[in-house]
C-alpha cells in the first residue's frame, strides 16, 4: 500500500465466529439479560434470607422483610411474577408462624399478614404502572428509530467494481432522533460517501442531518473534486445556524468525506474531525489517520477556507470502514472503551456485510447497551475476477 508508511498496523488475532447480521438483536438481548438477570433474583432472595433469619433468631419479626419481595419484583417481574412473589411471602409468613407453635391468627401475624396482602396489592398496582411507562418509551424508541431510518438512503449492495454495506443501530438509553448520518452517491468523479454524527439530538438533530444530506446528494454530482463537496457542507451549516435562531452558536457536525476513484485503485479522505476510517484487509487493519487534523462543520469560519485531503490505495479485496463515535464511545461495565480494531484483525471474507457484522457483534459483546446512535458503512472493492463479470450497474438515487 503506498499511503502512509506511520500509520498503525494490527496482526492477526483470534476472535470467536462472526454471526451474521440477523444475531445483532440476539447480542443486545443477551447483554440486557445479562445485566439484570442479578436483579431478578432479589425477590426470592429476600424470602430466603427471611427464612434463614427467622431459623436463626425466632424472636425477629420477618414479616417486614418479606413485604418487600412482592415490591422489589413490581417493576421486573410481569404482574403474574409480582402476584406469585406476594403470595410466596404470604406462605412462608404462614408457615414460620405455624413452626413457633404460636397463635397463627394472633394480632401480630394478624398484622404481618395484612401488611403482605395490602403490599402486594399495591406492586400489583405498580407493576402496571412500570408497564405501561416501558411500553410508552419502546413506542418512542421505535418511532425514533424509524424517523431516523426513514432519512437515511438505502445503501446499494453493489457499484461496478464495488460492494457495500450500511447498518444504523438506535441508542437504548434515549428516545430521542439521533444525528447520525450517511450517504453514498455513485457519481463521474468517483463513488462519493460521507458519514457523520451531529451534536445533539431531537427537531435540531434532525434539521441538521437533512441540510447535510440533502446538500452532499447535490454537490457530489456537481462539484468537481472532494474538498468544493466539503466547503459546500461547511456553507449550509453555517448558513443554517446563522438563520435558526434556536440552534446554538457552538453547533457542529464531526463527519468524513470519501471519493473512490473511478478504476478503484484508490480514495481520497477528508476528515472534519470525526473518528478515523479503517482500512481492512487480510486479517491488517489500517488506520487512515488525517495528516493535518481538521475542525468539524460549522466551524468553519475558525479555519482557513483550505480542506485537508488524503489518498490511500485501495487493493483488491480490502474494506474500507466508516463508523460514528457511538460505536468507539461504548463502555463496558468498568468503564473501558469499544475498540473495533481487534474483531477486524482476522481474516474476513471481502465482504462488507460480513465485516460491520464481526465488529457490531464484537460491539455488543462488550457493552450491555448503546449510550448513542451508531451508525456504520464498508465499502469492498471486489476483486479483479468479480470486477471483470461486470454482474452489477451503478445505483442511481
Amino acid at each position: 500500500m503506498a499511503a502512509r508508511e506511520d500509520m498503525p498496523k494490527t496482526g492477526p488475532h483470534d476472535a470467536t465466529d462472526r454471526p451474521g447480521a440477523l444475531g445483532m438483536k440476539r447480542y443486545q438481548r443477551t447483554g440486557r439479560l445479562r445485566r439484570f438477570a442479578w436483579s431478578r433474583a432479589l425477590p426470592p432472595a429476600v424470602v430466603i434470607v427471611a427464612v434463614v433469619v427467622d431459623l436463626a433468631w425466632p424472636p425477629f419479626n420477618t414479616f417486614p422483610l418479606l413485604a418487600t419481595a412482592s415490591v422489589i419484583a413490581a417493576p421486573m417481574f410481569s404482574l403474574p411474577g409480582t402476584i406469585a412473589s406476594g403470595a410466596v411471602a404470604c406462605l412462608t409468613g404462614w408457615l414460620l408462624s405455624f413452626r413457633e407453635n404460636a397463635e397463627v391468627l394472633s394480632r401480630a401475624n394478624l398484622i404481618g399478614f395484612t401488611t403482605l396482602v395490602t403490599l402486594t396489592v399495591v406492586a400489583a398496582f405498580l407493576n402496571r404502572m412500570f408497564a405501561r411507562e416501558r411500553e410508552q418509551l419502546r413506542t418512542s424508541r421505535q418511532v425514533a428509530e424509524a424517523v431516523q431510518r426513514a432519512m437515511l438512503p438505502t445503501v446499494p449492495e453493489r457499484v461496478p467494481g464495488l460492494a457495500m454495506a450500511g447498518r444504523y443501530q438506535a441508542a437504548q438509553e434515549e428516545a430521542l432522533i439521533g444525528g447520525d448520518l450517511y450517504g453514498v452517491h455513485e457519481t463521474p468523479h468517483g463513488l462519493r460517501l460521507v458519514i457523520g454524527d451531529v451534536r445533539g439530538k431531537g427537531t435540531q438533530a434532525v434539521t441538521l442531518v437533512n441540510t447535510l444530506l440533502g446538500v452532499f446528494h447535490a454537490a457530489a454530482l456537481q462539484m468537481p473534486d472532494l474538498p468544493s463537496v466539503v466547503r459546500a457542507a461547511e456553507i449550509q451549516v453555517q448558513d443554517l445556524k446563522a438563520r435558526e435562531e434556536d440552534t446554538p452558536s457552538e453547533d457542529f457536525v464531526t463527519a468524513v468525506f470519501v471519493e473512490i476513484l473511478p478504476d478503484r485503485s484508490a480514495l481520497r479522505v477528508a476528515n472534519r474531525g470525526h473518528p478515523a476510517p479503517l482500512l481492512v484487509q487480510g486479517g491488517q487493519v489500517t488506520a487512515l489517520e488525517p495528516k493535518e487534523p481538521s475542525l468539524p462543520l460549522g466551524l468553519g469560519d475558525l479555519a482557513g477556507p483550505v480542506v485537508p485531503v488524503d489518498r490511500y490505495d485501495l487493493p483488491p479485496g480490502a474494506t474500507l470502514v466508516l463508523f460514528t463515535d457511538g460505536i468507539i464511545e461504548a463502555r463496558d461495565r468498568t468503564g473501558v472503551f469499544f475498540d473495533p480494531v481487534p474483531p477486524l484483525t482476522r481474516p474476513l471474507p471481502p465482504n462488507p456485510g460480513a465485516v460491520l457484522d464481526a465488529m457490531l457483534a464484537a460491539l455488543f459483546r462488550h457493552t450491555d447497551e448503546l449510550e448513542d446512535d451508531a451508525a456504520a458503512l464498508a465499502v469492498t472493492r471486489l476483486p479483479d475476477e468479480e470486477e471483470s463479470e461486470g454482474t452489477s450497474a451503478a445505483v442511481r438515487f
